[in-house]
């Protein structure tokens, strides 16, 4: 396969997987804002997707529909749904001849439905969160129809890859903004609200219910997230599956580049298994989730130099 069409499959699904996450987070503190209008700030979700930025702040105000429409429509905004969906066009469309017809359509489908009138106007006017409802559907008929019509090859492997490392980053992320306050806070550590909020803006509250019984505890919250094995977006779920979609890379030409990533990708899988709660909280967890994701974008450098010629 030519570096750019591994290039493009790869960033086509790491920018779909991070338009996903961007919805379900909008979408759950949109719910929490409205639930506890004094005591909620946006300035977390914004940490995640567009980084510190005292100015954006002071401009949105924590208003919640302005941060709504910036992260779902502004043109200005390089990680808005807009942007990110046209970028995932882009690149689905330097490879059409390689993917299935319908999965082309059902991108475009979700390209023209983020620019529609419809989706503007409710953001402004209407119920929101039947506007990112809309946008989240478009995702998970993406994802049902790559995985019905992709072909089962070298294109699918990288699509995967791409999408469980961006997952991957997205849940180190989560847990290290929402993690940071508790020095400041210590009555955090009981705020049932505040962490039902955060399995739920990752799509793992079903889980704990049925994991544990003891209610809601951030060191079982810090468990399922990080060490859950049958969590779909945990960061041990993710690392195996791109291992995994990896392992199926390997030929005769690449050895040497192939060794030398899988090494990587092993040598951090190991480091998750065999963690604990309790190691994390010794090394303390905001040294250990910024060394695993430093590990986890030396894989994706490793992979752009080794695989997308740099592209």
């Amino acid at each position: 396969m030519l570096s750019r069409v591994a290039a493009s499959f790869y960033w086509l699904s790491r920018y779909i997987e991070r338009s996903d996450g961007i919805l379900r987070m909008l979408k759950i503190n949109y719910a929490s804002s409205q639930d506890s209008v004094e005591g909620f700030s946006w300035e977390p979700v914004i940490r995640i997707f567009s980084g510190p930025d005292e100015e954006l702040m002071k401009r949105l105000n924590n208003d919640s529909r302005s941060v709504l429409k910036y992260m779902v429509i502004d043109r200005e905004n390089n990680n808005s749904i807009l942007n990110i969906i046209t970028l995932a066009r882009e690149n689905a469309r330097s490879v059409q001849e390689h993917i299935p017809k319908d999965l082309w359509q059902c991108l475009n489908e979700y390209y023209h439905t983020v620019k529609e009138p419809r989706i503007a106007s409710g953001l402004k006017k209407d119920d929101p969160i039947g506007v990112l409802d809309i946008l989240i559907k478009q995702v998970m008929l993406y994802y049902g129809t790559a995985e019905i019509t992709m072909e089962r090859g070298q294109g699918r492997s990288f699509m995967n890859i791409g999408k469980y490392l961006e997952r991957a980053i997205q849940s180190i992320d989560i847990l290290d903004v929402k993690y940071g306050p508790l020095n400041a806070n210590p009555n955090l550590l009981t705020d049932i609200t505040y962490w039902k909020h955060l399995l739920l803006s990752i799509g793992g509250y079903e889980l704990y219910q049925k994991t544990y019984r003891d209610g809601l505890e951030a060191q079982n919250v810090l468990e399922q997230v990080i060490l859950n094995n049958d969590f779909p977006r945990s960061v041990i779920y993710s690392v195996n599956n791109i291992q995994r979609y990896f392992d199926r890379l390997k030929n005769n030409s690449n050895v040497n580049d192939y060794r030398e990533i899988s090494f990587q990708i092993g040598k951090l899988q190991s480091n998750i298994k065999y963690s604990s709660v309790k190691s994390i909280s010794q090394e303390g967890l905001h040294q250990y989730l910024i060394r695993v994701k430093d590990d986890l974008y030396q894989i994706g450098n490793q992979l752009n130099e080794y695989y997308f010629a740099n592209s």
